[in-house]
């Protein structure tokens, strides 16, 4: 894409209003723009970064054995009536009538929704387990929005949903998504820690919280920094490993505030491995059993022949959320870094003198044979080459392509990693080589 054809409308002075750096950034970076309080427009550059990440989320969701569908953001209150959450929600829950008088909801999750979907389908133990999962806008109706996309009303949320016959299949349920939820967030550059924590509106007495280390974060939280050494392999079998690799993860301490005992703390972890900050939320696992098919039944007919209530669990992760998450762990003062899983060009191409005809067409012969072979940003603009520079370090690209006067006569270009600053020359010749033969 050439910068002269996107739609990337970048500022120079931080805003006055966002207080926290991935707020600042993603104003800066032409992300997103404010519609109304707590509600937010996704511009391209904002829009590319959010769909990489759904499809990361997705396609781990996929691998742990979850099968996609999609619910409806409007639900019926009935359902939550049923079920006893309709009066307990709270002013958070946005509630309507049509046009019958008919009570509605915009869904701040889908606990409900998908049980009702379950009692109708899932009437034998020869039909589970199942794991069902959506990628839909939420919305709750924040009494504080702030720190942008980070606690806004309206948001991208992930949010699956097991259903077992017995309780042991529920916790081998839950221990797939667990494990998933891992692995996804190391697909997106993210050390996020699993952590005891209370279940809160959702209910159920089993419950993680995954939380990235930031500053800025929301809770202080409390953990063993062993844990900060710990990795998911890439080859995973959800069903013989899940359990092994959850109970090696769970057995270092570490709780949000909410969970925090001093007394456990000092006596289960050393202080040389004490480790207390604040983190931000980006995924949250619960297994509540039959907190919500008993009440809606849904119910399934055992081996026995005995008929009970599904266990279920449900597991959310905030798609949105996690565009700033990723802000605030990975920037620098001169802007963003994103990781390359997440970033929406691979590389940014930059003409330093537009003035220059022949380094133009130098650029412009690049540009053309790397289009079809990676996603690249082009930056043809005539801006000066401070301008240029401080730009694509603002929007965070991984690779930065870099031609001026001198890539003429030297046949060379200058290859940036955005991340280290280290710069590499490179004949373009050779560099060109890559992508011919990939």
């Amino acid at each position: 894409m050439r910068l002269t054809e996107y739609f990337l409308p970048t500022l120079k002075e931080v805003p006055k209003d966002a207080e926290i750096v991935s707020h600042q950034l993603m104003l800066r970076t032409g992300m997103i723009r404010q519609s109304s309080s707590g509600i937010y427009i996704w511009l391209p550059f904002g829009h590319a970064v959010l769909k990489k990440i759904e499809q990361i989320v997705r396609e781990e969701q996929v691998n742990a054995g979850a099968i996609e569908l999609l619910m409806p953001t409007i639900q019926s209150a009935d359902l939550w009536k049923k079920s006893g959450r309709y009066d307990d929600y709270g002013a958070e829950m946005l509630r309507m009538k049509d046009r019958h008088n008919r009570e509605i909801l915009y869904g701040p999750t889908n606990e409900e929704q998908i049980t009702d979907i379950s009692s109708h389908y899932f009437k034998s133990y020869k039909s589970l387990p199942k794991i069902l999962f959506h990628i839909q806008w939420k919305f709750r109706d924040e009494v504080r929005p702030r720190f942008g996309v980070m606690r806004c009303k309206e948001f991208l949320m992930k949010d699956s949903y097991s259903f077992d016959v017995t309780e042991e299949d529920g916790k081998l349920s839950y221990n797939k998504m667990f494990l998933s939820y891992l692995k996804t967030f190391q697909r997106l550059g993210l050390k996020a820690i699993p952590m005891a924590a209370e279940s809160g509106p959702i209910g159920g007495n089993l419950s993680h919280e995954f939380i990235v280390l930031a500053n800025t974060g929301e809770s202080k939280v409390y953990i063993d920094k062993r844990i900060l050494d710990m990795n998911i392999p890439d080859e995973i079998d959800y069903q013989k490993d899940s359990e092994n690799i959850v109970s090696k993860w769970t057995e270092f301490y570490t709780v949000t505030d909410d969970m925090y005992e001093q007394d456990s703390y000092e006596s289960k972890v050393e202080e040389k491995n004490r480790l207390e900050m604040r983190g931000i939320e980006v995924g949250h696992v619960f297994y509540f059993g039959d907190k919500y098919t008993k009440p809606l039944n849904a119910n399934v007919q055992d081996k026995d022949g005995v008929t009970k209530p599904i266990q279920s669990g449900s597991y959310g992760i905030g798609v949105s959320r996690l565009v700033a998450a990723i802000i605030e762990a990975s920037h620098d003062d001169k802007g963003i870094i994103w990781p390359k899983s997440v970033s929406p060009f691979d590389y940014a191409l930059i003409c330093l003198n537009s003035k220059n005809e022949e380094l133009v067409e130098l650029c412009d012969m690049i540009y053309k044979k790397m289009k079809s072979k990676c996603a690249i940003l082009y930056d043809d603009t005539s801006s000066s080459i401070g301008e240029k520079l401080n730009k694509m370090d603002l929007i965070g690209i991984p690779k930065q392509i870099i031609l001026g006067n001198k890539s003429i006569e030297r046949k060379s270009l200058e290859i940036k990693d955005r991340k280290t600053g280290t710069v590499e020359v490179q004949s373009v010749e050779a560099f060109l080589e890559i992508f011919e033969n990939d």
